[in-house]
């Protein structure tokens, strides 16, 4: 029998490629804003009662981290209280729920990767309510969860750092990217294909680190798109890249400088290795060509 698995978050970069990825001898129903509030627990037990899944991933976030500084209330209906719902609901059916969480629980003050079990230390509100997110899904799902804290998503689908720099340097003869934030570029294709691999794992619980392979600053990252769009004639010219500090471009949010994660232990438990962020960002735009 197939493994019966019920996505939340359709619409959003990890829910697209997790339905594009979806493993042989799984049955996956991927539902969006629209087909699941994740925020009513009356909705998410009718949607539990009614496509009876045994494994929930919850790739439904509020990701919009300037403006969750104004929307408070939103972000953490959608980032705390939805997971709290779908944990308790999934604790009382005996169901596990694999969470999706983010880099921006940590301040960026650490030199080194961080391990799962560093203490976290959000520095605005988007972080915060991600891990008030983790927090209740652990309180409420301990021994049928996983988090899966991730950063710098990006994907063909959506709005991200790619997309919105691919349309500025069509634009734009040059650029400004902030060079003093660093960490690494994920995939959602890869993200996904990790995230397959814990719904395939039963036993796995705990909080697990995913991202791409390498480290890089958003100029970087730039620097990279630029160069390898124009490579696959994204790009009709050259753009320049200039590096600038972050107090050059003020945002709403504080963002940490540092937020590179250590992933060991997802290998290990997964036996599993990522790709370097510039081979997938080459496999990502390849699908824009």
């Amino acid at each position: 029998m197939a493994l019966e698995v019920l996505i939340t978050g359709a619409g959003g970069q990890l829910g697209y490629e997790l339905q594009r990825t979806v493993p042989p001898g799984v049955h996956a129903v991927a539902l969006g804003r629209a087909q699941l509030d994740i925020t009513s627990a009356e909705a998410v037990a009718c949607a539990l009662d009614h496509y009876r899944p045994q494994v929930i991933i919850n790739a439904a976030a509020y990701t919009a981290v300037d403006k969750a500084e104004q929307e408070r209330k939103l972000a953490a209906a959608v980032n705390a209280t939805g997971p709290q719902r779908l944990a308790r609901a999934a604790a009382d059916r005996d169901l596990r729920l694999i969470h999706v969480s983010t880099d921006f629980v940590f301040d960026g003050a650490a030199s080194t990767p961080y391990r799962p079990d560093d203490t976290p230390r959000p520095l605005g509100v988007y972080g915060a309510t991600k891990l008030q997110g983790e927090e209740r899904v652990l309180a409420a799902a301990d021994d049928h969860a996983v988090i899966v804290r991730t950063g710098w998503v990006y994907s063909s689908h959506g709005g991200n750092f790619v997309k919105t720099m691919l349309r500025l340097m069509r634009e734009r003869e040059q650029l400004g990217v902030v060079a003093d934030q660093v960490g690494t570029p994920t995939w959602a294709r890869g993200l996904a294909e990790a995230v397959w691999q814990f719904a395939l794992k039963p036993d796995t619980t705990g909080i697990f680190h995913w991202s791409d392979a390498g480290v890089a600053s958003w100029y970087d990252f730039a620097v990279a798109i630029e160069e390898e769009a124009r490579e696959r004639g994204l790009l009709n010219q050259a753009v320049e890249v200039r590096p600038i500090a972050t107090c050059e471009y003020p945002t709403p949010a504080r963002r940490p400088a540092y937020s590179v994660l250590d992933k060991s232990a997802t290998w290990s438990a997964l036996g599993l290795r990522p790709t370097h962020w510039r081979t997938a960002l080459r496999s990502m735009l390849c699908e824009t060509c």
